[in-house]
């Protein structure tokens, strides 16, 4: 494991002092966002319900989704070195996967909770229990463990290489199974099978629970109860098209078009933007964080 990788130098030396800043203002933003969105769900007996332990989980996966990649490229800037480990680029690589696709399942999760609290609010109780809430996430890790080590195992591939550039600013999955041993063809319908398989099974997922809740919806006769029953939704709604709708704009742009630069743009929208985002997304638009944050906010006074 003698083995090293060189992440592009992808920064322009002037702008490094302003990016160093910029990264480290959002990694703290986005970390005490999700904290406090936690806070808020943990001290608030009125936000333990299935929906807010769901959004607390979440707001962890978000932290360590972040945590993977932004703090070792701030040490990356300051210490201005672009040399990782292969142990460490796998270990990376691993825990990107593994946050990025909690993230997917667990929207898939809250999907689901959104489409038993509308199309069965009788029964809400009872089939959402904290047994089932439990269960979900474990499943939830379990299959994101399961992808991540699945990813690892097909790069394990690029072990006869030394020295190699990857042309992102951390170790992204697709960058390192370009990398591989074995014929580029082969390996290319590997990755896309791959991340087919990992991101239809989600989305079809949330695309079925959302095609119940509007077909439900559809059939109150009252627009006041139309929209109770949707706005409910909206948060999850803007978090599932912020989250999918960059990584699919950046897988697709990837295979279309391939460029270093692109890559490297839409790396930083799924992997800073996104989690810093959430937060915001949940409390501007939820009266009950909103309050649960405004009474910590007194106490703390």
């Amino acid at each position: 494991y003698d083995h090293r990788f060189i992440i592009s130098n992808f920064l322009d030396p002037d702008m490094q002092p302003f990016l160093l800043g910029l990264f480290l203002s959002m990694y703290l933003v986005t970390m005490l966002g999700n904290l406090l969105i936690i806070l808020a769900v943990t001290s608030d007996s009125h936000l333990h319900t299935p929906m807010y332990f769901f959004l607390s989980i979440l707001s962890l996966a978000d932290m360590g989704f972040i945590s993977t990649t932004v703090p070792r490229m701030i040490v990356n800037i300051q210490t201005h070195s672009r040399v990782i480990s292969y142990v460490g680029c796998l270990t990376q690589m691993s825990f990107f996967i593994l946050f990025g696709y909690m993230d997917s399942t667990l929207l898939t999760v809250m999907a689901y909770d959104r489409f038993v609290a509308i199309c069965h609010p009788l029964h809400y109780p009872g089939i959402m229990s904290p047994r089932l809430c439990c269960f979900l996430v474990l499943v939830s890790v379990f299959v994101s463990l399961l992808d991540s080590q699945l990813h690892n195992l097909l790069v394990l591939q690029v072990a006869c290489f030394k020295d190699v550039e990857i042309s992102n600013f951390f170790c992204h999955p697709s960058q390192l199974l370009k990398l591989a041993c074995f014929d580029t063809f082969t390996n290319t319908i590997i990755v896309y099978f791959v991340g087919t398989i990992s991101g239809f099974l989600p989305i079809s997922g949330i695309f079925f629970s959302y095609y119940k809740i509007v077909s439900s919806v559809l059939r109150v006769s009252s627009s006041a109860g139309k929209y109770k029953a949707f706005s409910t939704c909206g948060s999850h709604l803007s978090v599932v098209c912020l989250f999918y709708g960059t990584a699919i704009g950046g897988y697709l742009g990837s295979a279309l078009s391939p460029s270093p630069k692109k890559d490297v743009e839409t790396s930083v929208m799924y992997t800073v933007v996104t989690p810093i985002l959430n937060p915001f997304i949940y409390s501007l638009r939820n009266r009950d964080i909103k309050r649960a944050l405004w009474r910590i906010l007194h106490r703390t006074a």
